[in-house]
C-alpha cells in the first residue's frame, strides 16, 4: 500500500503482526500515556510501582481496548484482525485495566473506585457511540483522553486532589483538543477524499498546486513532533522526580 494511501501515518503495511502495531495507534497511545506521567510527576511525591500500575491499566483501557472497539466500528484502520480476535483484545483490555483499577481500590485508596468506573465506563461509551452518541464528541475526547489520565495519575499517587493538578488536568484537556483538531482533518483526507485538486495563487502570480499530500503535510508533522514532545516531556518530568 503506498505511503499516500494509508489510513494513518502511523499504519503500517496491512497483514500478520503489522495489524496489531497500527491497532495500538503508537504515536497518540504513547501521548496519552504521557498525561498519566505528568500527573504523577505533579504529586509532592512519586511511586514507582503505582506510576507503572496506572499507565499499564491506561495502556489496557486506551491502547487495547478502546482501539479495538473502534476497529470493530467500520475498520478505519483497515486491519485484517478478525472480528472476534478484535472482541478479545477489548475484553481483555477492559477487564485488565479495571482488574489493576480495583486492585489499587484495595492497596492504595478505595477512593480511586469512581475512576475506575469512570475509566470503564467512557472506553465503552466513546467507542461504541452509546446513547446516541452523545459520548463521542471532541469535547469527551479531550476530557476522557486527555484531563482524565492526568487526574488519575495524580490520584494514585497523592490519594487527593489539589487545585494545582485541575490547571494540569486543563492543561492536558486543551492538548487533547489540539490533537482533535489536527487529526480530524488528516483523517477525512487520508480515509475519505478520493481526488483533490486546486491551484493557489501567490502575491507574485506563481500558482502553486494543490493536492491531499500537501494539505495534511504541515498537520502530520505537528502531530509527530507533539507526540514525541509529549513523551519527552513525560519522561523527563519523571525522571526528574524521581533522582
Amino acid at each position: 500500500m503506498p505511503g499516500e494511501d494509508r489510513p494513518a501515518f502511523y499504519a503500517l503495511r496491512p497483514g500478520g503482526w503489522r495489524d496489531f502495531v497500527t491497532l495500538l495507534h503508537p504515536p497518540y497511545t504513547l501521548w496519552h500515556l504521557s498525561y498519566v506521567a505528568i500527573g504523577a510527576a505533579a504529586a509532592p511525591r512519586v511511586d514507582g510501582g503505582r506510576l507503572a500500575a496506572t499507565i499499564l491499566a491506561f495502556l489496557l483501557a486506551v491502547g487495547l481496548a478502546a482501539h479495538a472497539l473502534d476497529e470493530l466500528r467500520g475498520r478505519p484502520l483497515g486491519t485484517k484482525i478478525s472480528d472476534r480476535a478484535l472482541q478479545v483484545i477489548a475484553g481483555a483490555g477492559l477487564i485488565g485495566a479495571v482488574f489493576l483499577g480495583l486492585i489499587g481500590t484495595v492497596l492504595v485508596s478505595p477512593w480511586l473506585l469512581p475512576f475506575v468506573a469512570f475509566g470503564a465506563f467512557i472506553v465503552l461509551a466513546y467507542n461504541m457511540e452509546l446513547f446516541d452518541g452523545w459520548f463521542h464528541t471532541d469535547a469527551w475526547f479531550a476530557i476522557a483522553w486527555g484531563a482524565f489520565p492526568a487526574l488519575t495519575g495524580y490520584f494514585a499517587q497523592a490519594e487527593t486532589l489539589r487545585w494545582q493538578v485541575l490547571l494540569i488536568a486543563a492543561a492536558c484537556l486543551l492538548l487533547s483538543a489540539a490533537q482533535r483538531k489536527l487529526s480530524t482533518p488528516v483523517r477525512n483526507l487520508r480515509r475519505r477524499v478520493t481526488a483533490l485538486e486546486g491551484r493557489m495563487r501567490m502575491a507574485d502570480g506563481r500558482e502553486v498546486a494543490v493536492d491531499e499530500a500537501m494539505l495534511r503535510e504541515a498537520p502530520e508533522a505537528a502531530l509527530r513532533a507533539l507526540a514525541v514532545a509529549m513523551v519527552l516531556l513525560a519522561t523527563g518530568l519523571v525522571a526528574a522526580k524521581l533522582a
